[in-house]
């Protein structure tokens, strides 16, 4: 195991890639801005990380030998595994690319090569989506749901849904203003996704969907407005 920095209070990242030298760099340089960095070489070396230790991000390299970056996301939000926020991370940085890297269930996507600068901006971005949000009046129903925002939880028949980091905040910028309608462009800076990540809305949206809807096919809640954006319409 390969610790970069050991600072009690900074965000432990894990941070997964084969490519050595690109990790011993941008490790150095996470350190370097008040980050504890766990390295790991492949997927195999992060499950055993993330059995041993607990992180607040991760960062993750899609193109690896074996299980790929888009895999293992896969496989850790299948498994209801913590859901630490993880960035994807590689040279392929396609709209499509992007898509299906949020469509694993990524909170955020960087191309290479990168500036470490945004790494590290994207990386805090990332930290403060994920704390608990302001209080609000109280939970919002939602149907037999209901969304507790003070405590950042989706509760329903005394069961906690997990939320990812991007879920939370999406549901959480919603129910802020519910029978509003947002735009994507309003819901990507809200999520801190840049101008070409738009699209990745409509797919945070359908993971929320068949998080909140009793059928995400005819959804009663987060509806789609033509042409405007989204909207949440809470309710019993």
């Amino acid at each position: 195991m390969t610790q970069v920095a050991l600072t009690e209070d900074a965000p432990h990242v894990l941070l997964v890639d084969d490519d050595a030298r690109l990790a011993a760099l941008a490790g150095r340089y996470l350190a370097e801005n008040g980050f504890r960095v766990t390295c790991a070489a492949c997927a195999a070396e992060a499950r055993e990380r993330l059995r041993a230790m607990e992180f607040d991000l991760m960062v993750l390299d899609v193109m690896m030998p074996g299980e790929t970056g888009l895999d293992l996301t896969n496989s850790l939000r299948a498994e209801r595994a913590p859901l630490m926020p993880i960035l994807l991370l590689t040279a392929r940085d396609t709209p499509e690319d992007i898509l299906a890297g949020f469509q694993a269930g990524a909170d955020d996507y960087l191309g290479k090569p990168f500036d470490p600068r945004v790494l590290v901006a994207r990386l805090r971005a990332m930290l403060r989506r994920a704390q608990p949000p302001a209080a609000s009046a109280g939970p919002l129903p939602l149907g037999a749901a209901s969304f507790d925002a003070e405590r950042g939880e989706l509760i329903s028949s005394n069961a906690r849904t997990r939320l990812t980091g991007a879920e939370l905040s999406l549901l959480t910028t919603l129910a802020a203003r519910p029978h509003e309608i947002f735009s994507r462009e309003a819901l990507a800076a809200a999520l801190g996704l840049d101008d070409v990540n738009e699209r990745a809305i409509d797919v945070q949206v359908t993971r929320l969907r068949r998080k909140i809807e009793p059928d995400p096919r005819e959804p009663r809640f987060l509806q789609t407005v033509r042409g405007k954006g989204y909207v949440l319409k809470p309710g019993a």
